[in-house]
């Protein structure tokens, strides 16, 4: 027995009563105690290497969940009550591959396992160079706020807030806060009945695209785009028309006229971080009223947007009830958390509700009700001016680092957006830069899953800088344009022995 008990690897990072814990219910569950007694508090201590009151306090805590029992002067044991718990014996039998298995690729209606991806890497904060989009450094995440938040939804007079299951209504003070604090910062004026609370962008796309999309309808994405929302909308019955983009960002005219729905990432361009002028925003409201199309807008960075001045959002502007408007906390707060909002013409809010309802009803209401507490006691205005300043600083080095670095290539750079759009010299591929880049501990994405065309081009890259601590951006940047001038020195199939 003790020398099992010596097998535990207690790990850094994580509480030591946790992970002593756990372990010891399992071993329970696998029935290795028996009727003996468990080692005694001290020789526990001492086999774990770790304060005997550390054990105490485990040993008190399973007394009090039922688990053990203390006997005087004899010690602690399994709680013998355990064992009339009922359990199934029968362990089922891997099945054989065998002709009687159902074809699952023929039963299939369709593939999305098929459909492209940014493929990031789940182990990206390993990297020490992580110029990866849409991630933050976890330092950054305000978790004595949100965790305050948390203890105050948790509290006995106000978990009935959010433990019950409320089928398809949202937490109404998260609804009043993100009205009232976060939708009114980008000039929109919406009802309790025009918002609905999401998983994300990705969720309030999906909802919408089930409703909406269809065969014959035409959605026009903006290319190159959000690779996900051509996914979405294709899974959903529409094929995507891809939309062409200027210095300014989506072109109009002709190449909309005749489209069902518009998806306009207006604030950045997603992934080109152009920003579209005021006036072809009014421009752009005009002709969807003209040519009756309903405008999707994504405003995927604002809340965070260090711009002095950032231009009012679609949405705010709009006279005509056009405009879907779509955000999230994060970018702003965490992605994570998944957090989003969704803001339409109430009629519509109220059928992507009920089908919200046959999906999964309502985001998670513990979420929910703490997120709300956040906003409404000024972290979340806090915590947003704060990484406004960092991102400033952070976006500057990234302008600094790229020009002194990187200047073989074509860098977009948009003040106030969270990456940086490059084209590489034209013989450098994007995924062998990635593949070489990533031997270095440098994680940069590959651009060309985000053009919609099958020839899409190969040499463009996105480098996020909200992962990256500061002191390491010029490092990784020095590094990378090592490595872009090396590959810039030989052809493709030699770059591969490189």
């Amino acid at each position: 027995m003790n020398d099992c008990m010596m097998n535990i690897e207690l790990q850094a990072g994580r509480g030591l009563q946790q992970q002593i814990r756990e372990k010891l219910v399992e071993l329970i569950q696998h029935d290795y105690f028996g009727t003996r007694a468990l080692p005694s508090s001290r020789k526990m201590a001492q086999l774990l290497k770790v304060s005997r009151n550390t054990v105490v306090l485990v040993y008190e805590s399973m007394v009090d969940d039922g688990y053990l029992i203390a006997r005087e002067r004899s010690g602690f044991f399994v709680n013998p009550e355990l064992d009339q718990e009922p359990t199934l014996k029968l362990v089922q039998t891997r099945p054989h591959l065998d002709q009687n298995q159902p074809n699952w690729p023929h039963r299939l209606r369709s593939a999305p396992a098929s459909f492209s991806t940014l493929n990031k890497d789940k182990d990206w904060i390993n990297y020490a160079y992580p110029f990866i989009y849409g991630q933050i450094e976890p330092s950054h995440f305000p978790i004595y706020q949100w965790r305050e938040c948390s203890r105050i939804a948790q509290n006995r007079n106000s978990v009935h807030h959010w433990i019950e299951d409320y089928v398809d209504v949202d937490d109404p003070e998260l609804v009043t806060q993100i009205r009232q604090q976060i939708l009114s910062k980008r000039g929109i004026t919406a009802s309790n009945d025009e918002v609905l609370i999401t998983m994300g962008t990705q969720n309030s796309l999906y909802l919408l695209a089930s409703l909406l999309a269809g065969q014959g309808v035409k959605v026009g994405v903006e290319n190159p785009g959000y690779a996900d929302l051509r996914h979405i909308f294709t899974q959903c019955g529409s094929k995507p028309e891809p939309l062409e983009l200027d210095e300014q960002g989506l072109i109009l005219g002709q190449q909309l006229s005749d489209c069902d729905y518009v998806c306009v990432t207006p604030s950045h361009q997603y992934p080109t971080t152009v920003t579209m002028p005021i006036e072809r925003r009014k421009q752009l409201l005009e002709q969807a009223a003209t040519d009756d199309f309903v405008l999707i807008e994504d405003d995927y960075e604002s809340e965070v947007n260090f711009h002095e001045q950032p231009l009012p959002a679609l949405k705010s502007i709009d006279q005509h009830g056009r405009v879907i408007y779509i955000g999230s906390l994060s970018k702003s707060l965490s992605p994570g958390l998944r957090i989003g909002y969704l803001v339409a013409n109430k009629q519509l809010i109220a059928e992507l509700r009920a089908l919200r309802r046959l999906i999964y009803r309502h985001p998670p209401a513990n979420n929910q009700r703490t997120a709300a507490l956040f906003i409404a006691q000024g972290y979340y205005d806090s915590h947003v001016r704060r990484m406004r300043h960092v991102y400033e600083q952070k976006w500057l080095l990234m302008q600094q680092g790229l020009q002194r670095h990187l200047h073989q290539c074509v860098i977009n750079a948009t003040p106030g957006s969270f990456c940086f759009w490059i084209e590489l010299p034209k013989h450098v591929c994007s995924s062998e830069l990635v593949t070489q880049a990533a031997k270095q501990g440098i994680l940069v994405e590959s651009g060309d899953t985000l053009f919609a065309e099958q020839q899409a081009p190969k040499n463009y890259i996105r480098l996020g800088f909200s992962a990256i601590a500061e002191e390491k951006i010029n490092a990784g940047l020095a590094l990378l344009g090592n490595l872009v001038s090396q590959l810039s020195q030989h052809s493709p199939s030699e770059a591969l022995h490189a």
